[in-house]
C-alpha cells in the first residue's frame, strides 16, 4: 500500500458498474487504500459521463459489459468531453479483442475480474502516473480466428438482425422456428458476450462479423 505524504492528496476515482453489489463492494475495497478515494459511483454509461462532467475524477474504473452504452463507448464519450481523461476497464471478459477495443476507445488499461483489489489499486496508481497499456489478469484470443466464432446459421441470423428483422421474420426467412431463432441469438450473445440484441449487432460490427455474414 502506498503511503501518503502530508501534502499529497488521494487519487480520486469513479467506479462504474451496472451491478450495485459489485460496484459498492469494489468502492469499499478501494476505499481501504490510503492513497485512493472513491468520489463517485455510476450504474450506467450515461450516468458515468454525467458524473465525470460533474466531478472530474483522476481515474475512472469502468465495467465493459453494460447494457445500452458499454464501457468502451462510455470511455470514448468521456474522452470526447475531456481528452486528458484516464480510465481503466474492469471486465469479466478475458478476450484480447475486448482489451484491444477498449484501448482503441481510449482506455489506459484493461483488467479482468480475476484481479484482486491490490492489482486493481496498483493499476489505478500506474494510470494516474501516466502509464498506458496497463493490464492485469489472463487474456486469450479466439481459438480459430474471428470468423470461426459463429456457425453458418448464426451468421445468417446475424445478418437479418442487422436489418432489424424480428424473430418471427427471421424464422420465416430461414424456414426455422421462432424458438430456434431465439436459441441462435442466445448462443451468439454468449459467444460475443453481448447483453442484448443491440449490443450483439454492435459487437459483431466491431469484430467484422457482419461484413462476413452479409456476403
Amino acid at each position: 500500500m502506498t503511503k501518503l505524504s502530508t501534502t499529497q492528496r488521494p487519487i480520486r476515482v469513479m467506479v462504474v458498474d451496472d451491478h450495485p453489489v459489485l460496484r459498492s463492494g469494489l468502492a469499499r475495497l478501494l476505499g481501504l487504500e490510503r492513497d485512493i478515494a472513491v468520489i463517485a459511483e455510476a450504474s450506467s454509461g450515461k450516468q458515468a459521463v454525467a458524473e465525470w462532467n460533474a466531478c472530474r475524477p483522476d481515474v475512472a474504473l469502468v465495467d465493459l459489459l453494460m447494457p445500452v452504452m458499454d464501457g468502451a463507448e462510455t470511455i470514448a464519450r468521456i474522452r470526447r468531453l475531456d481528452p486528458d481523461a484516464r480510465a481503466l476497464v474492469l471486465s469479466s471478459s478475458e478476450s484480447t479483442i475486448d482489451a484491444a477495443r477498449s484501448e482503441r476507445a481510449g482506455a489506459c488499461g484493461y483488467l479482468t475480474k480475476e484481479s484482486d483489489s491490490r492489482d486493481i489499486a496498483e493499476a489505478i496508481r500506474e494510470v494516474f502516473a501516466g502509464h498506458t497499456g496497463v493490464r492485469r489478469g489472463s487474456l486469450r484470443g479466439p481459438a480459430s480466428g474471428v470468423e470461426g466464432i459463429l456457425t453458418s446459421r448464426e451468421s445468417e441470423v446475424l445478418a437479418l438482425l442487422r436489418e432489424g428483422a424480428s424473430n418471427a421474420a427471421i424464422g420465416r426467412k430461414l424456414a426455422i422456428s421462432e424458438l430456434t431463432v431465439k436459441s441462435h441469438i442466445r448462443s451468439m450473445m454468449d459467444k460475443l458476450q453481448a447483453t442484448d440484441r443491440t449490443a450483439l449487432v454492435a459487437r459483431a460490427f466491431d469484430l467484422g462479423l457482419l461484413k462476413a455474414a452479409a456476403r
